[in-house]
């Protein structure tokens, strides 16, 4: 037990994955200290491990890492500047990618694509954009339309440039800086996610915690 005197700054994360199933108080947030060899031996303290047979989910609680810190520096001062719990989820990873989940990658891909082109032509069904460019054509050249002309092909340009715009994406560069509105909406439904994750283990009592 040591002796030492200093102050620890943790900011944890509200989610955290891992790929070990040893969980350290460095995977948990960003900790500072003036003292170099106190913030090293604070990292590499342990504060859980998943079992083969476990939930893979585990809610670790800050006051429970300020415990075992305690154990090991008991005059050392802890301020949190993060959450009060953190949702450690672990993953196990296969770093050779195999034949399985190409397969699993194509059929995402084919199930999007084809997707999202039967939504877009079952809703120009829905509102008779066929019949729409068809009565303004009429309007402004005096006499319907024998084909496919000006209109629609302006309106497909306009669809694709749109879709790509909405995304920010063109193949995997993104246009600007900027988090399109589903990458905001995918942020809030993972904090969504994740506070109720977080509030379903403490009504259970399976927060990692003090006792």
């Amino acid at each position: 037990m040591s002796t030492i005197s200093a102050t620890i700054y943790i900011n944890a994360e509200q989610n955290v994955e891992l790929q070990s199933e040893d969980v350290y108080v460095k995977d948990i947030g960003s900790l500072t200290c003036s003292d170099a060899h106190v913030l090293a031996k604070v990292k590499a303290i342990k504060l859980h491990h998943f079992k083969r047979d476990e939930q893979k989910r585990q809610v670790i609680s800050l006051l429970k890492v300020i415990e075992e810190i305690e154990k090991v520096y008991p005059n050392v001062s802890v301020q949190s500047i993060g959450e009060p719990e953190t949702l450690v989820e672990y993953i196990s990873v296969n770093k050779h990618k195999g034949f399985a989940q190409w397969i699993k990658l194509l059929f995402v891909a084919m199930v999007s694509f084809f997707g999202t082109a039967f939504t877009i032509m079952a809703f120009h069904n829905d509102i008779g954009i066929n019949d729409v460019f068809s009565k303004v054509y009429e309007m402004v050249m005096g006499q319907p339309g024998d084909g496919y002309g000006i209109l629609e092909l302006a309106y497909s340009a306009g669809l694709a440039i749109g879709i790509i715009v909405f995304f920010n994406h063109i193949g995997g560069r993104r246009i600007t800086k900027d988090p399109t509105p589903i990458e905001v909406e995918m942020r809030i439904y993972e904090e969504d996610v994740n506070k109720a994750l977080i509030a379903t283990a403490d009504r259970e009592g399976k927060t990692i915690d003090v006792q």
